[in-house]
């Protein structure tokens, strides 16, 4: 029971000439920035991470060969919240690592990658500039014609 008050127990020194409640209330929320970061920094990493990051999980883990773009996917998997990691092997050739118990999560979002893969090079929308280059050859072709109009005489003049 000493043991556990003795940890969790915050010992905080001030030096000020005068100790007022606003100096004090800035040292209380330091420590608790203090506290917090350390919270954060022991909780385990969610998403993408590295493989030291991953494998320090102490869980199983499986891998895949992915060639492609690896943004893609983690836009892919940000949707199906699983914890993978890239290992780079060659030029646009990675191996993705994840854990084992999140596999039927993985292999959903890799069949939606897929599908995002695939479905790109065939129905992909033309872009702004290609569009703008066309319209601009477009309005050279036309013949330009200029309209003169004249202004109505007001009567009362």
């Amino acid at each position: 029971m000493q043991e556990d008050i003795e940890r969790r127990a915050v010992a905080l020194s001030v030096k000020s000439t005068k100790l007022t409640g606003r100096v004090l209330a800035k040292a209380f929320a330091a420590v608790l920035r203090k506290i917090q970061k350390e919270h954060r920094k022991a909780q385990t990493p969610q998403g993408r991470q590295s493989v030291k990051k991953l494998m320090n999980h102490r869980v199983s883990t499986n891998s895949l060969d992915l060639s492609g773009d690896t943004k893609l996917f983690d836009r892919v998997a940000r949707k199906y919240n699983v914890d993978y990691a890239f290992h780079k092997t060659g030029p646009d050739k990675y191996l993705l690592f994840f854990k084992a118990g999140q596999a039927d999560a993985i292999t959903a979002a890799f069949s939606d990658y897929t599908k995002l893969v695939m479905g790109r090079g065939r129905n992909r929308r033309p872009s702004i500039l290609r569009q703008l280059k066309q319209f601009r050859e477009k309005a050279r072709s036309q013949p330009h014609e200029q309209q003169r109009k004249r202004e109505a005489a007001h009567e009362d003049r």
